[in-house]
């Protein structure tokens, strides 16, 4: 397994200006996998410059030879997928058996799409008047600085950085500080299939320097954040004084409402993968159940039984579901949570606090939890961000829509019915950006996915992604002599 541990600055690997280091931990046993160099405000600097310096080479190539590099760069992932694998396990928590399954698949799946994309996006030729020619082209914005999240960091590095490549820009990547390593190895492997120096740049850095520098820089033409609402909004701060495009895809609350007429043990199913899949620490899990009265004891009796057989342990055992948390901080944060829910009355059915066996006792790990709650306690409100569930219930479907509208957000959101007419009505009335029927956390490079509200906006994925990463540029042609170009005297 290849463990990098510089920066990657105009194709060099190189140690942060400061000489600083930060640590990377494995969250299994909180055991150091790597001392990692840390970038600061001059480091950001230097991969800035060389990502604007980088722009006049990436321009010369046709947007198919863009997509090549990409494709060939998906080729490779595929090849070096078992060691993918077992870096992100190890460096996340993230069971193997999902790494190998879910996120390296979709790592290449998304290079590879959006390699395909680059020269299929189009401009466009608008009816205006008679004598004139108007066009509109897409054209790249430059360079583009990319934050990603410490949840699925090769997942998301590949849905930041493939339209962004494909598009024409040159990026500035800098990966989530405690998950850095799967980030860094396909940089390495974009190396490797020969994209020119500079094109891509990483920075290992901490937010509030790093990532604020980045932000603020006045060379960098676009921000692209996935994290957090507080973040978003200094990101947003930092951005300001030099008026750059900011895309955030921010927090989630997500709403998973069970009408009387769904399938239940479907609906069990589904709902279980929606909030204990990477031990719940997705923006889009379905961490509010909303159930309605009449199946409200059928539903959790098998959800509970379902949750309590989760196997939790080693991420590295395939037989393994559930594994730790990625930090001992965020643990921290989600018993925190455990603990406001029984302060506030919330009713345990499950989990609420660390596993019992001594060895997970070492990690990061917190138990599958499910809890009822009222509508107006803060776990309700609040995102966890871990693999602890609400549950409320409803009557009629006008409480059901009020309670899934009930939070400041508006990202992925679930219903299960085989009501049709209902389905089509939740969906489009649901405050969100993403709606699930009969099914949750489906994503696909084509499909946009993005929220509203405090969850964020801009879209990642499919031609929205490419709108996202080019500037709309409307060109006139006066093709009419008799027409002159100026008023007459």
């Amino acid at each position: 397994m290849k463990i990098i541990d510089k920066l990657l600055i105009n194709g060099e690997w190189v140690d942060g200006e400061a000489g600083t280091t930060i640590d990377v931990l494995n969250p299994y046993d909180n055991s150091l996998i790597a001392k990692v160099a840390e970038a600061k405000e001059a480091d950001v600097d230097k991969a800035v410059a060389a990502a604007k310096a980088a722009m006049t080479v990436w321009k010369s190539f046709s947007a198919s030879e863009r997509g090549h590099f990409l494709l060939k760069l998906a080729d490779k992932i595929e090849e070096n997928a078992e060691e993918l694998a077992q870096l992100e396990t190890m460096d996340t928590g993230h069971p193997i058996r999902d790494t190998r399954n879910l996120d390296v698949q979709r790592t290449a799946y998304c290079f590879r799409y959006f390699g395909g994309m680059a020269d299929k996006l189009e401009g466009s030729v608008i009816p205006v008047d008679s004598g004139f020619l108007n066009y509109m082209d897409r054209q790249p914005i430059g360079v583009v600085g990319q934050i990603v999240p410490w949840n699925f960091p090769l997942m998301f590095t590949s849905w930041k950085m493939a339209p962004a490549l494909a598009a024409g820009n040159t990026v500035v990547i800098k990966p989530a500080e405690l998950t850095p390593l799967s980030t860094l190895r396909i940089a390495d492997l974009m190396m490797e299939v020969g994209i020119p120096a500079g094109v891509v740049n990483v920075i290992v850095g901490r937010g509030s320097i790093a990532g604020q520098h980045l932000a603020e820089h006045e060379d960098v033409g676009k921000i692209c954040f996935t994290g957090s609402t507080a973040v978003g909004e200094k990101i947003i701060q930092a951005s300001a004084k030099t008026i750059k495009k900011v895309q955030l895809e921010l927090g989630g609350k997500g709403a998973n409402i069970i009408f009387e007429d769904a399938n239940i043990p479907a609906a069990v199913g589904g709902s279980a993968f929606a909030i204990f899949h990477n031990q719940g620490q997705a923006c889009i899990a379905g961490s509010r159940l909303i159930i309605h009265e009449n199946v409200v004891d059928e539903f959790l009796e098998k959800f509970t039984a379902l949750a309590k057989s989760i196997k939790v342990g080693d991420p590295t055992d395939p037989a393994t579901e559930m594994g730790p948390l990625t930090s001992q901080m965020h643990l921290d944060r989600v018993l925190e949570y455990c603990k406001i829910a029984k302060e506030q009355g919330g009713e345990f059915l499950t989990g609420g606090h660390q596993p019992d066996d001594e060895t997970l006792k070492k990690g990061c790990f917190v138990m599958p939890t499910i809890v009822k709650c009222k509508s107006t306690d803060r776990v309700f409100h609040e995102e966890v961000f871990g693999p602890f569930v609400v549950v409320t219930t409803f009557k009629t479907d006008e409480e059901a829509m009020e309670l899934a509208n009930a939070t400041e957000y508006g990202l992925g959101s679930g219903l299960w019915t085989s009501n049709i007419s209902r389905a089509h009505k939740f969906a489009r009335e649901i405050h969100a950006g993403m709606v699930w029927i009969n099914c949750y956390k489906r994503v696909n490079p084509a499909s946009p996915f993005g929220g509203v509200g405090r969850s964020g906006y801009g879209r990642e994925m499919g031609f929205e992604a490419m709108r996202e990463y080019t500037v709309a540029k409307s060109i006139w042609v006066n093709i009419d002599a008799k027409i002159p170009p100026f008023y007459p005297r």
